[in-house]
């Protein structure tokens, strides 16, 4: 996949990328352009140094989009200046960094160890070893660096994948508790479905009854008539409203009329040893602010039952100015909490925005003895609806990414099997890196054995029965060709073959002849 630049012109992000990219070119050109301004100055140097160094900044600016151009270009670059072989690490890296692909790569390489085999040992007649050598410039300047490219890219890519994953997660998460907000607020409209239904009831058979009374005028008995049929309408209608809301199975649990006190006495009756201390004036609070006291000291004596059988718990309700505290506190079980599978956090999370509604805040957790506390401040009156839906809710109304904005949608799956893939895509690209050169080596060298020693092989046996002094054309088992003299012997008149040498067939015999005649046989050391 390509990635435009879409970056205005003098943005900061443009600024970088030119200021890096003028330090690519200073770093390669580097080189080049030491040994064209060193002496000697062969003729034109001037005009060759810049034509090389804008093929270099050539390079540079195809990098960006086209790193496999940049590296072809500085791989003819070479032909002409060896300089340019410091540039090829730097371009074959950025290739394998930048590229989205192996495939191109791999058919770039394929036609430049093709192209430079004819060009060496078919147009130039470079020997063996020459070519051996420049073979292996590219094994390690050109293929090594861009795996090493590449296992970045993909090391970078798993980052990715990775923090996509945790975003996934966290978007189910947030789908969890958004989904028991839901549903706790949903139980709160059928709660209230059921009590004002029940009071609008009342008043409605309170208006017939003075509707038919018998010592009422007319004009009273009409007033009566309308507020019956107001009230039985305003039924009718928060029937249609908050009713929808209540789930299957989601009627309140609070029995009619059931106070702290009861639940409290309640949990004693069932065996637990609870003690109780309420404030006179929190017997009377709103309706809002009563269920969620209720529901605070219920959830917590559940808990408490449940993961501390057997601990002493404190409940207290005391009332502070225009704010009544709830605390409930347990301690630790006295045998060690029961087994029971792993808690989702889902009640204290419907707790919360319980309480939330209420106008008030919660605050649950575990005590430094090993018990448990919950606390939570309420308010006296009814707090205002838009004070209410201006508070923020237990984990937010929508999965955001980092910066606060929409993040795109994934699912969890599919950002588990991204993330699957990325690692295995680095595993693949460390195994390559590691056996790619190793094997590209062996096929290097008995490529380069087979061609260096076709025609060259001197045998012991047929060395050891030459004799000096014995005719050149009389010699027995002569290899048809010779080896390229060493680097550094100066000696006219010798012969250098192979015993063939596993990878690199070095001259092992020298067999020395004045006027067509054997005069010396030695063994190279």
């Amino acid at each position: 996949m390509r990635i435009l630049d879409l970056s205005p012109p003098g943005s900061p992000d443009r600024r970088r990328r030119l200021l890096l990219d003028a330090l690519l070119w200073a770093v390669v050109a580097a080189p080049v352009g030491y040994a064209g301004l060193s002496p000697p100055y062969p003729r034109y140097a001037l005009p060759l140094l810049v034509g090389k160094l804008l093929l270099l900044g050539a390079a540079v600016v195809a990098s960006r989009r086209g790193p496999l151009v940049a590296l072809v270009l500085v791989v003819l670059g070479s032909v002409v200046d060896g300089n340019f072989v410091f540039a090829i690490p730097v371009f074959s890296y950025l290739a394998g960094r930048r590229s989205a692909t192996a495939a191109p790569a791999a058919v770039v390489f394929v036609l430049i160890a093709g192209g430079g085999t004819a060009l060496n040992l078919g147009l130039l007649g470079t020997g063996a070893a020459t070519w051996f050598l420049l073979a292996s410039v590219l094994l390690f300047a050109a293929v090594f660096p861009w795996l090493v490219g590449r296992y970045r890219r993909q090391q970078q890519e798993l980052a990715d994948a990775g923090r996509r994953h945790v975003e996934a997660l966290t978007r189910e998460e947030r789908g969890a508790a958004e989904r028991i907000r839901l549903r706790e607020r949903a139980r709160i409209a059928g709660e209230m479905h059921d009590s004002l239904g029940h009071d609008l009831s009342l008043i409605a058979l309170r208006a017939a009854a003075l509707e038919v009374a018998a010592d009422l005028d007319d004009r009273h008995r009409a007033a009566a008539g309308e507020l019956r049929a107001s009230v039985s309408a305003a039924t009718e209608r928060l029937h249609e409203i908050i009713g929808v809301l209540r789930e299957e199975g989601g009627a309140s649990v609070r029995p009619s009329g059931e106070t702290v006190a009861d639940l409290v006495e309640g949990a004693r009756e069932a065996g637990m040893a609870v003690r109780m201390d309420a404030a006179p004036a929190v017997a009377d609070l709103p309706a809002m602010t009563g269920h969620a006291a209720h529901r605070v000291v219920r959830e917590a004596l559940t808990n408490a039952a449940r993961y501390a059988p057997g601990a002493p718990v404190d409940v207290r309700l005391t009332h502070d100015g225009d704010r009544v505290e709830v605390t409930v506190v347990n301690s630790a079980p006295p045998a060690g909490p029961l087994p029971a599978p792993t808690s989702q956090g889902s009640g204290l999370l419907a707790l919360a925005e319980r309480v939330r509604l209420a106008g008030g805040t919660l605050d649950a957790g575990p005590r430094g003895d090993g018990g448990f506390a919950v606390r939570a401040a309420l308010p006296v009156s009814a707090p205002p609806l838009e004070a209410i839906e201006s508070a923020p809710s237990v984990m937010g109304l929508a999965a955001r990414s980092g910066d606060g904005e929409p993040g795109p949608v994934e699912r969890p799956a599919d950002a588990e099997r991204r993330l699957h893939d990325a690692r295995r895509r680095v595993r693949r690209s460390l195994l390559v890196a590691l056996l790619a050169p190793a094997g590209f080596a062996l096929v290097l060298s008995l490529v380069h054995y087979s061609v260096a020693t076709a025609g060259t092989v001197l045998n012991r046996d047929t060395f050891d029965q030459m004799r000096v002094g014995t005719a050149r054309s009389e010699l027995n088992g002569l290899p048809r060709r010779q080896l390229e003299r060493p680097a550094g012997v100066d000696r006219a008149g010798c012969e250098y073959y192979t015993d063939g040498n596993f990878p690199l067939a070095e001259p092992t015999w020298r067999l020395c002849f004045t006027d067509g005649r054997l005069v010396s046989k030695e063994w190279i050391a």
